[in-house]
């Protein structure tokens, strides 16, 4: 589908990489991997051809249809979430006027027998079938799925883009991309603006519904889990691996080792020349073959080796106080904006020591609840920070209050303490700044950079709560580790608020699910938080960001564990009728619910009715009053007995 050969890109005196060639495929799923600021992005804008290679040819055939994310775009404000999701269908909604004027045109006609009639019958026929074998028809329920999938609810999807976040509208616009069905799918950084379940959705509809997909990410379950062959772009070079990520990485480092075995002897040869030159450089009788041994170094052509992998590297945060047993408690915690609640009732205890996971789809209140820890907002209940608890704080923002005028060097050197101070560089270089990077001016740092200089400034400071918010955005996996292993060596407390379930698998013992304007606690991983999930709702895997799902499967979930936790040994079949029980008890009070508000909403215009003089002897009126009222009643007691119901279910 995708052909390169020859590909070089030059941006200065070193090429960014030069003579790649590799072939795009049907049905691959290509991971596109290397360190920042190796190549990827430029490589995938060139595939779409929006990037022109100093030299080589990309060639992609007439018919081939690309669809390319990028990492940033720009973004329209002017229409509705479902308007600008339909523009993916631009071609569908033309070919349907089309048919339309044709139709128009065959009914206003009387000439059946002339040439030009039965030529435009023809034309509308050919038009007719194309656009049912598209499925056009059914277009509409697509974006909806689609949206659905992304995290979007029904009632978003009428609401303009303007009210959304650049990460919510990011989302529109690869809805846009899948609805459109290219061909190769080029996606930078796909899952940056994405929770896990709309992940999970992407995983799924990247792997049954796209056609090639060449993907850069450093989400490393997400790549997994989607691709089969991994593109390298190391020291200027592009390497093919027909294998999965996990399996590139083990291959990867048998290449290297021997690499590092042939440079060893390569620098042995050049030793072993250049002592021989030296020796003999004034000796008229071995001139020549001095000459011949000059001649013989300047052919040797150096051998590279792959980037150092530095995620063997360990960081170990400062020695700091201890803290009280308890450094979070929350009873009662509500958080309210105008008329929305973000959440309720909110009761947690997080113990000294416990590293958990606030996970949830986007908006849902994780980082408002952290806000609410670090006392930046308001709100009600009770929240008790322990005693002798020092915070350190990761946000999205952090990046922005770093010392413009400083140096990287200078950044970290402020900060760092004992020891640490003699391993600036290496750390520095495990986060990739490195070499000249460290002497960079921070107010010339992209916004990714600040970020990773604002973390690894965290990670020197004496805290014993480490508050996370999702700190692996802009970094890469090697990066990721190095945090990670840091992280999970810090004897203090830590709550990570992610979507990466990579960097959470091993890391955290609880997991904290926001959603439905409730906040509740799963006991184990985030893979055991996932699988129980899944087991739970199998049959609604078709609606995987319906809240309705996660509202019955997350109390099942935690029933589950509090269960095994008191040692109960329900068999299989009991515990399967009792969620039966408990899910019939939930609807029943869900529609009640709903059926009371309606009930409550109709007195109320009612009441204003009668309120007013040419109502108040409508006996026709009052009739219907006291019937809505005595409904209203039958309901209430119809939801009592079915509240008692969910109760004993509990």
């Amino acid at each position: 589908m995708i052909s390169v050969e020859g590909l070089k890109v030059e941006f200065g005196v070193k090429p960014l990489f030069s003579d790649a060639g590799f072939v795009v495929n049907d049905r691959d799923r290509i991971a596109l991997v290397g360190k920042n600021g190796a190549g990827k992005s430029t490589m995938l804008k060139i595939l779409c051809g929006m990037q022109q290679p100093t030299a080589g040819s990309v060639a992609i055939p007439s018919d081939t249809t690309i669809g390319y994310l990028p990492q940033v775009m720009i973004l329209q404000d002017d229409t509705t979430v479902r308007q600008e999701a339909r523009k993916a269908f631009a071609g569908v909604v033309e070919m349907k006027r089309r048919i339309d004027r044709m139709n128009d045109e065959l009914s206003e006609r009387t000439d059946y027998e002339s040439d030009e009639y039965m030529e435009l019958v023809r034309r509308f026929t050919q038009e007719h079938e194309r656009y049912i074998m598209m499925g056009a028809d059914g277009y509409e329920a697509e974006i909806e799925r689609t949206l659905a999938g992304l995290g979007f609810e029904r009632t978003d999807l009428d609401r303009p883009t303007s009210e959304f976040s650049g990460g919510w509208r990011m989302r529109i616009e690869l809805a846009k991309i899948l609805l459109g069905k290219p061909d190769v799918l080029l996606l930078d950084e796909p899952t940056n603006h994405l929770d896990i379940e709309s992940i999970q959705w992407l995983e799924q509809f990247l792997t049954q519904n796209a056609k090639a997909v060449v993907l850069v990410s450093h989400d490393r379950a997400f790549i997994n889990n989607v691709t089969n062959r991994t593109l390298e772009i190391s020291c200027g070079r592009v390497v093919d691996y027909r294998v999965k990520y996990d399996e590139y990485v083990r291959l990867r480092a048998e290449r290297r080792q021997q690499q590092l075995r042939a440079y060893e002897n390569q620098q042995k040869e050049i030793a072993d020349i250049k002592d021989f030159i030296e020796k003999f450089r004034y000796k008229p009788t071995k001139a020549v073959q001095v000459q011949s041994r000059i001649k013989q170094l300047e052919k040797i052509v150096p051998i590279e080796i792959d980037e150092v992998d530095t995620s063997a590297m360990r960081l170990k945060f400062p020695p700091c106080l201890r803290s009280g047993d308890y450094p979070v408690i929350c009873d009662g915690v509500r958080k309210d904006y105008g008329s929305h609640t973000v959440f309720r009732d909110v009761t947690l205890t997080i113990k000294r020591g416990e590293k958990v996971a606030f996970v949830g789809k986007n908006g849902e209140g994780k980082s408002t609840l952290v806000k609410c820890i670090m006392n930046e907002i308001p709100y009600t209940g009770m929240l008790k920070i322990g005693h002798n608890v020092q915070i350190g704080y990761f946000a999205q923002n952090q990046a922005q209050m770093l010392d413009e005028e400083l140096t990287v060097f200078d950044t970290i050197d402020r900060v760092a303490r004992g020891d640490i101070r003699l391993r600036i560089n290496d750390i520095l270089g495990a986060f990739m700044f490195g070499g000249e990077a460290s002497e960079k001016k921070v107010r010339v740092l992209s916004g990714g950079e600040r970020s990773r200089l604002a973390m690894i400034r965290l990670l020197l400071e004496p805290v014993n709560l480490l508050i996370l918010d999702e700190p692996t955005n802009h970094l890469d996996m090697q990066s990721k580790d190095v945090l990670k292993e840091a992280v999970k060596a810090f004897d203090g407390t830590v709550i990570v608020v992610s979507h990466d379930r990579e960097f959470l698998d091993g890391l955290v013992s609880k997991v904290y699910e926001f959603g439905g304007g409730s906040v509740r606690e799963h006991i184990g991983g985030i893979y055991d938080f996932l699988h129980s999930r899944r087991i739970d709702t199998l049959d609604r895997l078709g609606s995987p960001a319906s809240s309705d799902t996660k509202e019955k499967a997350s109390p099942a979930v935690k029933e589950a564990s509090a269960d095994a936790a008191e040692g109960g040994r329900q068999s299989y079949e009991e515990h399967k009728e009792r969620q039966k029980r408990k899910r019939r008890a939930e609807k029943a009070v869900k529609e009640c619910e709903e059926k009371i508000e309606a009930y409550e909403q109709r007195i109320k215009e009612m009441d204003d009715m009668l309120g007013r003089p040419e109502h108040a002897a409508d006996m026709e009126l009052i009739a219907r009053y006291a019937d809505v009222k005595k409904q209203l009643d039958e309901e209430v007691e119809r939801w009592e007995a079915a509240s008692e119901e969910l109760e004993a279910c509990r």
